[in-house]
């Protein structure tokens, strides 16, 4: 088996992905070892994207699988069904069975933006549902339950807010030892070592550790599972990364314009940008910390088109870049240019389409929606019929029609 890349462990620690680890010793050993671990990462796939938030531990894992560890992708949808109480308020919505595995034929797709899927090291999505629908409840309770104390489960932060509220239930508490149980089934089943997960998961990912070393005790064995996890990325007044006032900054093309999602992360705070660009590229933190250093809207702009050219490619990074510059100008007359053929327009092209194939817009419902709402102009004029049909009568005489979205948002759609 090829060896691995050892300097992992420096590169995590010098670019603050590494904030608590059970052992952090043997994980330092583990990495500089050379031979592959495997880790993973567990998600409750309670919608039906992820956002950049979302994403944190993901390209954590890519870093690992990059560096030739086994990478594993744990979907909850056993865990989804019941709903982690970390920080809630209110139980969670609960999902049906149908609603979880849609959800996870979706987020699939995302992933593979970080993770490899094929080749030699492929990444492997596993599901808890898988092994938790055929446990029988009496057996997991008094092999697994039994090493769970409530009074240090209830002390413990996940449960902090439910407690606070008065509405903790049974069906919660259960969160705990399903999850922690996870990681001890996927030592079993795939030789796993490692789990890392997001800092709001210490309690959840600290379980898993404990839990194998109480049954190391029963069993007469000696496995040493590791926990450790990142740093949130939270805005400088606490709340979690992943939305703004424009909305949730969804990886998914359909869900959000490439403009939009090159806005969104624009709007990342100041003391954020260092840690999203350690987080989403591999710019060696000493050139990060010089553009920084130098010019913070400078270096706002480069982790834009940056990570806009990750999740989206290069082509809707320029894109989104050039109207984003565009902001800047008067009138549009500096528009970036979208070609299109001339028999796409010569017996007439709905103006829908036209938004979408632009990537003004990101569907025809929010086309439609911009339409009825004043949001959309064409020629200088505000569109009001959403059936309006643009033919080749609407381009000026250098061939080009401007569009504008929004106050700010132009592009010139120039026939070929």
């Amino acid at each position: 088996m090829a060896k691995t890349n050892t300097n992992l462990y420096n590169e995590l620690k010098e670019r603050g992905l590494l904030y608590q680890c059970t052992d952090e010793e043997a994980l330092k050993k583990a990495l500089e070892s050379g031979e592959p671990i495997t880790l993973y990462e567990g998600t409750d796939p309670t919608a039906d994207s992820l956002h950049i938030g979302h994403c944190v531990p993901y390209t954590i894992l890519r870093r690992f699988q990059k560096a030739g560890h086994k990478v594993l992708v744990l979907m909850g949808g056993a865990t989804a069904s019941i709903g982690d109480p970390t920080g809630k308020s209110e139980m969670r919505k609960m999902l049906t069975y149908e609603e979880v595995q849609e959800n996870i034929e979706k987020i699939k797709k995302t992933l593979s933006i970080f993770l490899d899927f094929e080749g030699e090291n492929p990444a492997i999505i596993v599901n808890n549902a898988d092994w938790f629908r055929n446990l029988n409840y009496i057996d997991f309770m008094r092999e697994i339950g039994v090493h769970f104390n409530i009074n240090k489960m209830l002390s413990n932060d996940i449960y902090a807010n439910r407690i606070k509220e008065g509405g903790l239930t049974l069906f919660e508490m259960g969160y705990m030892p399903m999850q922690a149980y996870d990681f001890v089934h996927l030592h079993k089943e795939y030789g796993c070592t490692l789990q890392y997960g997001g800092a709001d998961q210490w309690g959840n990912i600290a379980a898993g550790t404990e839990l194998q070393r109480k049954l190391n005790f029963v069993n007469g064995t000696d496995y040493n599972l590791i926990g450790a996890t990142n740093p949130l990325l939270l805005t400088p007044e606490g709340k979690k990364m992943g939305k703004t006032e424009r909305g949730a900054i969804w990886l998914d093309a359909d869900k959000i314009t490439a403009y939009d999602f090159y806005q969104g992360i624009y709007q990342t705070p100041d003391a954020c940008v260092r840690m999203m660009f350690a987080l989403f590229t591999d710019i060696p933190m000493t050139e990060i910390d010089a553009l920084i250093a130098e010019d913070i809207v400078k270096a706002k702009k480069r982790l834009c088109f940056e990570i806009t050219k990750f999740v989206r490619g290069e082509q809707d990074a320029l894109q989104a870049q050039a109207m984003s510059e565009n902001l800047f100008t008067q009138g549009g007359n500096d528009a970036p240019e979208f070609e299109i053929e001339k028999a796409e327009v010569e017996n007439g092209i709905s103006i829908l389409d036209l938004l979408v194939k632009t990537k003004l817009c990101s569907s025809k419902g929010e086309s439609r929606k911009m339409i009825d709402n004043g949001g959309i102009s064409a020629k200088n004029e505000k569109v009001t019929d959403s059936n309006l049909q643009i033919t080749l009568a609407d381009f000026d005489e250098n061939n080009s029609l401007l569009l504008k979205k929004g106050k700010k948002t132009f592009i010139k759609v120039v026939v070929k």
